[in-house]
């Protein structure tokens, strides 16, 4: 009995840490999102700045990483907001956003995740006209 303590222990920190993890927004930075030769005239380093501000200003409630290509290129710039560990068991899904350039689209994203993100609070609607069916290679893994 004694043996399996340590097993059980281990699954419940990780069911922990899972069920704690924030609404996390993965900013696209691949090849043709966040290209200044593409958009010139959207600053993506301030865009990039002012999510991770608010990342930190939240406390915590949202986290901001960037990633190479996520595929839908013209539909940059993509952002896909994964919802929190609460978000998730509230039904909340991945939610893949195109277009999102700008000041507004970015507050929005802001306000969205710090007040939890999909599964938790309501987008705002004229976010939720940015929604994008992600790629058929994203589809695939989430159906694994």
């Amino acid at each position: 009995m004694t043996v399996n303590a340590p097993r059980q222990r281990s699954r419940t920190v990780a069911v922990g840490a899972a069920a704690s993890r924030p609404c996390t927004l993965v900013v696209c930075r691949g090849c043709c999102c966040g290209n200044p030769r593409k958009y010139p005239s959207d600053d993506h380093t301030w865009q990039l700045e002012r999510l991770r501000a608010g990342a930190e200003a939240s406390g915590g409630r949202f986290a901001v990483r960037t990633s190479d290509c996520l595929g839908p290129c013209d539909q940059a710039n993509v952002v896909v907001v994964q919802p929190s560990g609460a978000g998730r068991r509230g039904g909340g899904q991945v939610t893949w956003i195109g277009f999102a350039m700008g000041d507004d689209c970015t507050e929005e994203l802001i306000e969205w995740a710090a007040a939890g993100g999909p599964g938790i609070a309501q987008p705002p609607a004229t976010l939720e006209l940015q929604f994008v069916r992600p790629p058929r290679e994203a589809r695939a893994r989430a159906r694994r």
